[in-house]
C-alpha cells in the first residue's frame, strides 16, 4: 500500500522541483558586465536611447531579484543585456576613428 502511494509521489515531488524557479545568478551577472562594458565604450554618449533603456531594465532585474520575483529578474536581466550588446555596438561604430 505505502509503495503504491510512493510511486505517485515521486512524479509529484519532481513536478514541484522542476517548477521552481532558481536565482538567476549568471543572467545578473552576464547583464551588469554588458551594461559595463557599454558604459566603456561611452555608450551614454554614443548611443544613449538603447543605454538608457538597459539601464533601466537592469534596475527593474534588480528591484525583481530583491522582492524575490525570480522569473521577472531573469526576462529583465536578459532584456538589460541585449539592450547593452545593442548600445555598446552603436557606440562603437559612431566612436571617431583614433
Amino acid at each position: 500500500m505505502i509503495l503504491s502511494r510512493l510511486r505517485y509521489f515521486s512524479p509529484l515531488m519532481l513536478g514541484m522541483v522542476l517548477g521552481c524557479t532558481t536565482i538567476p545568478m549568471q543572467e545578473m551577472s552576464d547583464a551588469r558586465q554588458a551594461v559595463q562594458a557599454a558604459r566603456e565604450a561611452n555608450a551614454a554618449q554614443l548611443a544613449p536611447v538603447p543605454m538608457e533603456s538597459a539601464e533601466t531594465l537592469l534596475n527593474k532585474a534588480k528591484q525583481a531579484l530583491d522582492a524575490g520575483a525570480y522569473d521577472q529578474a531573469r526576462s529583465e536581466a536578459l532584456a538589460a543585456r541585449r539592450e547593452a550588446i545593442k548600445a555598446r555596438s552603436e557606440a562603437l561604430k559612431s566612436a571617431p576613428a583614433p
